[in-house]
């Protein structure tokens, strides 16, 4: 008992002889450090370029990634943030550039600026490369676009939409260089596909929007589908058959008068629909010779009729001298 405690108490006192000798390595480390950010150096830095004040009506392209390459002479604490922050510079483009024809031109001559207002009294600057500077620009141009619904939607047998489905936004804005806005005309939707419908339709879906276009904006990401679904059943009405451009002087006789017309609709419409709603109507400009039948088609139809069909493909005639 008597040696295990003695054992103890010899271990506890080099435990903390060791942990005293990390200690003052520890802050020997820390000095050797703050010397040695203390000091001044001289590197070469790769700064990004942050556009600022770009006039509205123009957008920078993005083979416009301009960097500049700049000496500085600082001391360590300040290389500290450059290592772990990526340094950018701010060039603004109404004091700092010159506009070229197509292109904004930022000199070398503009760099005494950047010591004064962005790098402090502390940083001395040495050097700036490249001289110049080249941004391309296009002018930009609003644009109205329609949304294009891309979807396979199916419904329970006897359920269908009364009224066309309905997007929110229809059409959206693009905003871009005059070049690559030009050549959109139409953004669809994302492929999405529902199956055995029965209630009403409520959906949030993503637009497509072109892909590595950094240099487009546009006014909506998504839209919102909305449609009213309802029970539909079938109707099948006789509907009269009339004749259009029958030459003068000559009668036609013709059979069936009347041919059945069957459609789809909401119960809602069904009692308020009527063979007045539709006409059934044959061209006789369009016979060729020795047709001895006249094509029936249907030229009138109410808006809240689906999947209309005339049950009868042919009208025979004979001319009546």
């Amino acid at each position: 008992m008597i040696k295990k405690l003695k054992s103890d108490i010899i271990t506890s006192i080099k435990n903390k002889k060791i942990n005293v000798f990390f200690l003052f390595l520890l802050f020997a480390f820390i000095i050797l450090i703050f010397t040695k950010l203390s000091k001044e150096y001289t590197n070469t830095v790769t700064f990004n370029i942050n556009k600022i004040n770009v006039p509205q009506e123009n957008i920078i392209l993005n083979d416009s990634n301009a960097i500049l390459n700049i000496t500085l002479k600082t001391h360590g604490f300040k290389w500290l943030t450059y290592y772990f922050n990526k340094p950018k510079i701010a060039i603004d483009f109404v004091k700092d550039v010159n506009k070229i024809d197509s292109t904004f031109v930022w000199s070398k001559s503009k760099a005494y600026l950047l010591a004064s207002t962005q790098f402090g009294k502390q940083v001395e600057l040495l050097n700036i490369s490249p001289d110049t500077l080249v941004f391309r620009f296009d002018v930009n141009l609003v644009k109205k676009v329609p949304v294009i619904l891309n979807a396979d939607i199916k419904y329970t047998q006897g359920f269908d939409i009364a009224e066309p489905y309905d997007i929110t936004p229809d059409s959206i804005e693009v905003i871009g260089p005059n070049v690559l806005v030009s050549q959109i005309n139409r953004i669809e939707t994302e492929f999405i596909e529902i199956t055995d419908v029965k209630s009403d339709i409520k959906k949030v879906i993503q637009l497509n929007l072109p892909k590595n276009s950094k240099d487009l904006k546009f006014s909506n990401k998504t839209v919102n589908l909305t449609a009213t679904v309802e029970k539909f059943t079938e109707g099948k009405l006789k509907v009269p058959v009339s004749i259009k451009n029958i030459p003068n002087n000559t009668t036609l006789k013709y059979f069936p008068k009347f041919v059945n017309v069957t459609y789809y609709t909401s119960l809602n419409n069904f009692k308020t629909i009527g063979a007045k709603d539709f006409k059934v109507e044959c061209d006789f400009s369009k016979i060729t010779s020795n047709q001895s039948f006249l094509l029936p088609e249907l030229v009138k139809f109410p808006a809240t009729v689906k999947h209309v069909k005339i049950n009868q493909q042919h009208i025979e005639f004979i001319i009546v001298e």
